[in-house]
């Protein structure tokens, strides 16, 4: 008995003694590395190889081929590239990049991305006719603040958000909707009319197009490709707004630079896609749950057998590529006519000549009358207005626009010798077509 006591105690105290051991080698090590000085050299020459791969990773952008247009290297930065292009007057950097260049054409980066500014005919040629150049691709990849489609692969999304689109534009979708459009834009006049008057002059009312307009344009576009759900409600017609000023805000050229970039404003962007697929979700599972379908386009994504998700994606993309230039076109109309009484005197006139020919008893008011009428009559007899229209979108487009060489190989501009490289973006400055001597001579 004493005897196995002792190898007990023998063996205990032999396992004390490997452990400690153990543990003193563990503090060895654990000293050594945090210790640099005592690395051995396969360990420096580890962590050395790892910093330059990060450093080549983060710092080496790809070459520009040889024939690709001469790099415009004012205000290039490392690492993040043309910041004036990101952040400043696009129209400015573009002008003063091709007054730099010889050829009409320059190439410059944003980050790792290669960007190739053209100009001149052949420019304008290659930028809108060819078939190899992707704009829905620069636009997600240039401009992270804007909603993006779900997985295009999701559903065929890219193919349904097409058809889906091109049915609701359609003649007969606003012949459908034109009593509703009319008297959505009704009770919004009669509701800017009901304003307090102006502190100058008591007989004049005060708005601000920018908002105001923004809103009626909103609830136009959400009555086309949305749901009449959302467009009779006035809170959640606003709640729903709010979401899409915050996506037009969302903007993150840290993410550009750096795809794999977790931002702040990746993750909120994400958090408002759930808050408006949650708004979408509860209006889907109502009409199924009480048997009641809407006449609007969500029904009919609906009865496409969209998926949510589809169905978010596309309310997300359809919304924002009607409202945003929509409601600032709309804005600065007024505000250029004020700007101009001749012109806001013809188009008055040209209200009265239509309103004289269609009115059918003397007790009928303006609102009366528009109401009436078709939508032949709309997109026939105003010709001043859509001419007034079209013009205060040439003097608000101007910016530089852009798409992506997706061809898989680069693409000649015309018979310059020039090309712009396959993967880069091609950028065109639309004041070269809006305000050049091309326009001017049309």
């Amino acid at each position: 008995m004493q005897r196995r006591q002792t190898i007990n105690i023998s063996t205990c105290v032999l396992r004390d003694s490997r452990l400690q051991s153990s543990e003193v080698k563990m503090g060895i090590t654990l000293s050594q590395s945090i210790q640099p000085q005592e690395w051995p050299a396969t360990i420096w020459a580890l962590v050395l190889t790892s910093a330059i791969a990060f450093l080549v990773r983060v710092f080496r952008r790809p070459p520009f081929p040889q024939n690709a247009p001469k790099l415009y290297k004012k205000g290039d930065w490392p690492i993040v590239g043309a910041l004036d292009f990101y952040y400043g007057r696009r129209s400015d950097f573009m002008k003063e990049a091709l007054r730099d260049s010889k050829t009409g054409n320059f190439s410059f980066y944003v980050g790792k991305k290669q960007l190739v500014g053209v100009s001149g005919t052949a420019g304008r040629k290659l930028f809108f006719e060819s078939k190899e150049l992707n704009f829905a691709d620069a636009f997600a990849d240039l401009l992270t603040g804007q909603p993006q489609a779900p997985d295009k692969h999701h559903d065929n999304f890219e193919q349904e958000f097409s058809k889906a689109l091109v049915s609701l534009m359609k003649k007969d979708n606003f012949v459908k909707n034109l009593d509703l459009l009319t008297g959505d834009t009704r009770a919004a006049c009669e509701a800017l009319a009901a304003a307090e008057p102006s502190k100058a002059d008591p007989d004049w009312r005060v708005t601000d197009p920018f908002e105001s307009l923004y809103e009626i344009v909103y609830q136009l576009t959400m009555r086309t490709v949305g749901a009449n759900d959302i467009a009779e409600d006035p809170k959640l017609l606003k709640r729903t707004l709010s979401i899409f000023d915050w996506f037009e805000k969302a903007d993150s050229f840290a993410k550009v630079i750096f795809p794999w970039l977790p931002t702040l404003n990746h993750y909120m962007r994400l958090y408002y896609g759930a808050k408006l697929a949650f708004i979408f979700r509860d209006l889907i599972e109502k009409r199924k749950k009480t048997g009641v379908k809407g006449d609007d386009a969500l029904q009919f994504l609906i009865d496409r057998g969209l998926s949510l998700t589809s169905i978010v994606g596309f309310e997300i993309g359809a919304l924002f590529a009607g409202q945003l230039n929509s409601g600032i076109n709309a804005g600065y109309l007024q505000v250029y006519l004020t700007q101009n009484p001749e012109w806001m005197a013809r188009l008055r006139e040209e209200v009265d000549g239509v309103v004289a020919k269609h009115r059918t008893s003397p007790s009928q008011s303006y609102a009366d009358v528009l109401g009436t009428l078709t939508i032949e009559e709309w997109e026939s007899e105003f010709p001043l207005i859509d001419l007034a229209l079209r013009e205060t979108i040439r003097f608000c487009l101007p910016g530089a626009t852009f798409r992506k060489n997706m061809s898989g190989h680069d693409l000649p501009i015309g018979e310059s010798g020039e090309v712009v490289p396959n993967g880069a973006y091609a950028i065109f400055l639309l004041e070269d077509s809006l305000f050049g001597d091309w326009y001017l001579k049309r």
